[in-house]
C-alpha cells in the first residue's frame, strides 16, 4: 500500500553487483576513497529513502542522517566481515542511525501519546482529507508508530526485528503498527 506512493528505490541488486560491492568494500577498507565513492553512489538513494521515511519526510534531517550513516560506514568498513551483503549491512547501519536520532530527540516521548496533534489534519466529513498525500500523512505519525510502520510495511522487517531494534516488546511493535494504521485511516478520512 505505502510503496506505491513513495519515491522510487534502487532496483534489487544482482549477484554480480553484490560481488562487485565486496571488491569495492575491500578496496575502500584499505583506504581507497574512490572505491567508497562508487559504493556511496550505488546505495545513497535507497539509504536516503529509508532514512527520509523514518524521520517523517524532513529533508534536511534525512540528508544529515544519510551522510552520518555513510561516515559511520566509512569508519566501520575495516571491521566489515562480509557475513551479510554490504547493502544489508549499510541499510541496517542507516536505520540504526535514524532510530538513534529519533530516540535522542527531546520531547519525542510527549509526541508518542499526543494523538490529538493529528486532529488538525482531518477535514470535516473526511471528504477533503482524501486529498492528503500519503507520505505527508505518514510523516505526521508519532515517531515510534511511524518507525514501526515504515520498518514493517515498507522495509519488510519482522516484528521481532523491530522490537529488538527499538527496544520494545514484540507485542508493543504490533500495537504500534495497529495504532499507526488506525491513525493513518483517521487522517486520510477512512474512519469517522
Amino acid at each position: 500500500m505505502l510503496a506505491t506512493s513513495l519515491p522510487d528505490l534502487a532496483p534489487p541488486m544482482s549477484a554480480v553487483a553484490v560481488d562487485d560491492d565486496l571488491a569495492l568494500v575491500q578496496r575502500a577498507a584499505g583506504g581507497e576513497v574512490s572505491a567508497f565513492e562508487i559504493l556511496y553512489r550505488r546505495h545513497v538513494r535507497r539509504i536516503h529513502g529509508v532514512v527520509w521515511r523514518l524521520v517523517g519526510g524532513v529533508e534536511a534531517r534525512a540528508e544529515e542522517l544519510t551522510q552520518d550513516a555513510f561516515v559511520k560506514a566509512w569508519q566501520a568498513l575495516p571491521g566489515f566481515r562480509g557475513d551479510s551483503a554490504f547493502s544489508t549491512w549499510l541499510h541496517r547501519l542507516a536505520v540504526n542511525t535514524a532510530l538513534m536520532d529519533l530516540r535522542s530527540r527531546v520531547g519525542a516521548e510527549a509526541l508518542e501519546t499526543d494523538d490529538s496533534a493529528l486532529e488538525h489534519m482531518r477535514a470535516p466529513g473526511g471528504s477533503q482529507a482524501l486529498g492528503i498525500d500519503l507520505e505527508r500523512a505518514v510523516a505526521t505519525l508519532p515517531p515510534r508508530a511511524r518507525a514501526v510502520l515504515v520498518l514493517y510495511d515498507v522495509e519488510g522487517w519482522k516484528h521481532e526485528e523491530i522490537a529488538a531494534e527499538l527496544g520494545m516488546a514484540v507485542g508493543s511493535s504490533k500495537a504500534q503498527l495497529h495504532r499507526a494504521r488506525g491513525l493513518l485511516r483517521r487522517v486520510l478520512g477512512d474512519t469517522p
